[in-house]
């Protein structure tokens, strides 16, 4: 059998006394007024709480059914609501003297805890069981008894009102949610109403059946889902505040989305009813992405060339492409028809040429080096001779020689578009070591560095030399080849002297 048969069909006034007034002799006209939207809010409470006061009352009896006992326990429950709610501030007061944190005032609070209080007296005692107050089977069966209330209107929302009006009144003790005029005349509590701030009100906007007091009117117009407001994003259409979202994601024409060309590299996000406007704006710098991706070593200027070169001659072919495989295929088409770019040997060349300059830096720091060690080296204890050791500072021939073979070949690469000026120009500092004229008493050395700022009249004094001298020209000479050359001819003089019979 079905817990509800036994639910009464007809609904009854329930209706606590009005508020009097304390004084005798005092006015007796209230505004009844409060705030409609508050009001409407409580009374949605009133259903579920009866529900659990019944459920809980009745659970493990076998004689009894939520529905024999709800008319019962409607009247104790708006009986026990008045009642705690004339007294609850008093109490409250007393209560929260001694605690830190104060409960809430808000009058909904209030009157939701004193639903809930009424509710846990009527529990018997196998309710009262920790294991049924909170198993899902509890809370299906209070909220299919409260659906069945709703549905029979046991208990219609504007009896449950009228029971609200009454509370607030009790625990609005801050005058924010109802009026407290009074009037000593019917005549002026007439006239008093229709200009009353708590006077009720339906909302407007179609679909809506709201309502509130004219008080709180701009505030739901606000955050009412059936206001008609203009799209977000700034396009044409106007729809229900509750549609925005779904229209501004879906099929709004200002909704951004990215440019069809995002995977080749342009990042733009642009309104979806002006793609075509930015895909013939930004046409060139699409034709320069793709042409990034075909000759990924190239450079941007390189490539911006070409671009003006596929626009010259193809600009009717391209311009009606829209999606980006088909433009693709047809730059590569085209690209492949203006023949290669022509920047492997520029390229190359400028390599070369920071090459050679960084090679003209290391060899000008390894002839400093070289020029001050042979300027520190003296070899001295030998006997003055009338034919001494002499050293030359130049031989502008034999640097002359070099440098013009070496503008020769950096000339040849250049022509040539060869990738490395390095090779060459190593090949030939190394090669140009040559002898000088001999000379009969005398070895001259010739150091020069123009760049090392050493004096090239610095002289090194050596042994006698009666062989033909031999002249080098370090410009890139190790520290053990000057050595290995000194005792050369350390060997040679000392071979000489044995020789003739001088002393050594």
């Amino acid at each position: 059998e079905s817990p509800f048969t036994d639910l009464p069909q007809n609904d009854v006034e329930l209706t606590p006394d009005k508020v009097k007034d304390e004084k005798e002799g005092g006015p007796t006209f209230h505004c009844d007024l409060c705030d409609a939207e508050l009001v409407y809010t409580i009374a949605q409470a009133f259903l579920p709480g009866l529900s659990t006061a019944c459920v809980d009352n009745t659970t493990g009896d076998v004689f009894k059914s939520p529905g024999s006992v709800a008319a019962e326990i409607r009247k104790e429950m708006v009986e026990y609501l008045t009642q705690r709610s004339e007294t609850f501030v008093a109490e409250s007061v007393v209560l929260d003297a001694g605690l830190e944190v104060q409960a809430s005032d808000h009058p909904y609070d209030i009157i939701a805890y004193l639903i809930d209080e009424f509710a846990t007296t009527k529990r018997n005692l196998f309710s009262r069981v920790s294991e049924w107050l909170l198993s899902d089977k509890r809370e299906d069966k209070i909220d299919d008894f409260s659906q069945e209330m709703e549905i029979n209107g046991f208990w219609s929302i504007d009896k449950r009102e009228a029971i609200v009006q009454t509370l607030l009144k009790n625990v609005d003790l801050k005058n924010e949610f109802h009026c407290d005029m009074k009037f000593d005349s019917a005549d002026e509590l007439a006239q008093h109403v229709p200009t009353c701030k708590y006077r009720s009100m339906t909302c407007q906007n179609e679909g809506c059946y709201a309502k509130y007091s004219i008080s709180q009117m701009e505030n739901h117009d606000s955050v009412c889902p059936y206001k008609m407001i203009p799209c977000e994003q700034k396009c044409s259409a106007s729809l229900m505040r509750r549609d925005m979202d779904r229209h501004c994601i879906t099929v709004c024409p200002m909704k951004l989305v990215n440019c069809p060309f995002y995977s080749v590299g342009c990042k733009s996000a642009i309104p979806q009813c002006k793609i075509e406007e930015h895909r013939s704006s930004d046409f060139h710098s699409h034709l320069l992405y793709i042409l990034q991706g075909i000759h990924k070593e190239a450079s941007v200027e390189v490539l911006r060339k070409r671009v003006e070169q596929l626009l010259q001659k193809y600009s009717s072919k391209l311009a009606n492409i829209r999606d980006l495989r088909s433009l693709t295929y047809k730059v590569k088409d085209l690209d492949a028809k203006l023949g290669p770019l022509k920047v492997c040997a520029t390229n190359e060349v400028d390599v070369a040429t920071k090459t050679a300059g960084k090679l003209q830096i290391l060899e000008a720091s390894d002839t400093n080096k070289v020029t001050e060690k042979g300027a520190e080296t003296r070899v001295v204890g030998f006997e003055a001779k009338p034919q001494s050791l002499e050293v030359t500072p130049t031989n502008k021939d034999s640097i002359e020689a070099v440098k013009a073979e070496i503008k020769d070949s950096e000339a040849k690469q250049q022509s040539l578009g060869v990738k490395s000026l390095n090779k060459v120009s190593k090949e030939g500092l190394k090669t140009k070591a040559t002898d000088v004229e001999a000379k009969p008493q005398s070895l001259e050395n010739t150091i020069t560095n123009k760049d090392s700022g050493v004096a090239p009249g610095t002289t090194v004094n050596h042994h006698e030399a009666r062989p033909p001298s031999l002249e080098v020209t370090p410009k890139k000479v190790s520290e053990a080849t000057i050595e290995n050359s000194v005792k050369d001819v350390e060997g040679k003089v000392r071979l000489s002297k044995v020789s003739t019979g001088e002393n050594w």
